[in-house]
């Protein structure tokens, strides 16, 4: 038991960030650190990020995404943190 809860992030990340494989590269990374979720190119040229899991791999994430290895340019990530819901079974791109 103890305090591991698991919890949710939304990352909204702007940019040269679509038809870049940014998905892809993001997916790879989430999956890699054991997490679930999905990223889906937005409407307005962002690429919307949704994962669950530990703090310490969202945090991760979160990082990976503001680095400079990401495919494309990242010109921003603005984030926001939730309870994670639990619903959510793989990382996929959508």
């Amino acid at each position: 038991m103890g305090d591991v809860t698991d919890v949710r992030l939304n990352a909204w990340v702007r940019g040269r960030v679509q038809g870049v494989g940014f998905r892809w590269w993001t997916r790879s990374r989430a999956l890699e650190l054991g997490l679930v979720g999905w990223a889906r190119n937005a409407a307005d040229g962002r690429v919307e990020v949704v994962a669950e899991g530990p703090r310490e791999a969202c945090v991760k994430l979160l990082e990976l995404l503001r680095g400079c290895d990401t495919p494309g340019r990242v010109d921003g990530v603005v984030e926001r943190w939730s309870e994670a819901r639990g619903s959510l079974t793989s990382f996929v791109e959508r």
